[in-house]
């Protein structure tokens, strides 16, 4: 995965706020990393209408 690229949310591992849940199957683009949790990297996605949150690797898939 590359800062840029578009992804699509395929999954979501844990319990998540509704404006999450929402983005199951959308796309949006990455915009960056970040440390989570100390175990792991966390991919941040824009979503079309400017919507910025956090996700797994593993619960994204190239869009």
């Amino acid at each position: 995965m590359e800062i840029g690229q578009k992804v699509r949310v395929r999954r979501l591992r844990d319990r998540s706020p509704k404006e999450v849940i929402e983005r199951l199957g959308k796309t949006g683009v990455i915009k960056e990393f970040k440390m989570v949790d100390g175990s792991g990297v966390g991919v941040v996605v824009k979503f079309e209408d400017n919507f910025i949150t956090w996700f797994f690797e593993d619960e994204l898939e190239p869009g």
